[in-house]
């Protein structure tokens, strides 16, 4: 099976989709998460420099902002600790 490589461009993402797909390698995709709901409230808070650090580091680590990241533990907590519905 034939993995997606990683591109520099979208000329040369755009050139690999040209091709036949077929053989593609699904299982190397993961499940994104699409941000839709709409962010009508703001959260201001201070937090000490190296759980800042943490929270940036394991943010870039997943991909993504560590704002995104922050809302997504809070998101994940309520969730399991108090069934909230999305």
């Amino acid at each position: 099976m034939k993995r997606v490589p990683e591109f520099k461009t979208d000329a040369e993402a755009e050139a690999f989709l040209e091709q036949d797909l077929s053989g593609l390698d699904f299982k190397q995709f993961k499940p994104m998460r699409f941000e839709v709901a709409k962010k009508e409230a703001a959260l201001n808070m201070r937090l000490p420099a190296a759980l800042m650090d943490a929270v940036r580091a394991k943010a870039k680590a997943k991909g993504i902002p560590y704002a995104r990241y922050v809302r997504m533990v809070l998101e994940a907590d309520l969730q399991r600790n108090r069934g909230m519905k999305r």
